[in-house]
């Protein structure tokens, strides 16, 4: 299970530690520096690793949370320079991470990161401090892309983007995992008749 993610998202990090990159990347990093300090905070353990991974392979020194009191810590002990935050975490609300930011760090760039049926809530979310917001099932380099653009210019929409479909389908899948692979209980969640949900679990991703 990938959630969306680029396939460079392989090796594991460790929550609520800083990380530094090795192993090959597609090109060489840009040195380090106070400046690219990013904390992301996100309660799927899988998805955070693997985004982790990949950005710190983009030249970002990283450190991870998986929930708004891990995140609150991360901010108290070093501001990032850089957030990308989950609206929705299992002990709270992931504004309430970017709240602590800015007044921390004013500069912070911030980007908030939702599941699509939430674009609304993520559109006020900008309001109170965030500098873009993204909808999941995100990529990297989109992540990267939104964190660096200037002036809040955001970023420019993709040559490929993923189909209506695959983004349904990624949907589903992603509430099956956090349902622990449940389909009585997804079906419900997702408001499905059961054999409709097993029809689509039982079909490879749609392009």
């Amino acid at each position: 299970m990938t959630h969306g993610i680029n396939p460079a998202m392989t090796h594991a990090a460790t929550p609520a530690t800083t990380h530094t990159a090795t192993g090959a990347a597609p090109m060489p990093a840009p040195a380090l520096s106070a400046e690219r300090s990013l904390l992301i905070v996100d309660d799927d353990r899988s998805f955070l690793q693997r985004l982790a991974r990949a950005i710190e392979g983009r030249g970002f020194a990283v450190t991870t949370a998986e929930s708004v009191a891990e995140g609150l810590i991360q901010v108290e002990k070093a501001p990032p320079a850089f957030a990308v935050v989950d609206m929705r975490l299992g002990d709270g609300n992931g504004l309430d991470v970017i709240s602590a930011m800015k007044k921390r760090r004013p500069d912070v760039r911030a980007i908030i990161l939702t599941g699509y049926g939430n674009i609304a809530t993520a559109v006020n979310a900008v309001k109170l401090g965030a500098v873009d917001y993204l909808a999941k099932p995100v990529d990297a380099d989109d992540v990267v892309a939104a964190l660096l653009a200037l002036d809040n210019k955001k970023i420019e929409p993709p040559e490929n983007p993923m189909s209506a479909d695959r983004v349904r389908w990624e949907h589903i899948q992603r509430i099956y995992e956090l349902c622990n692979r449940n389909v009585s209980e997804t079906a419900r969640r997702l408001n499905m008749h059961r054999r409709t949900l097993q029809r689509i679990l039982a079909k490879r991703a749609p392009k």
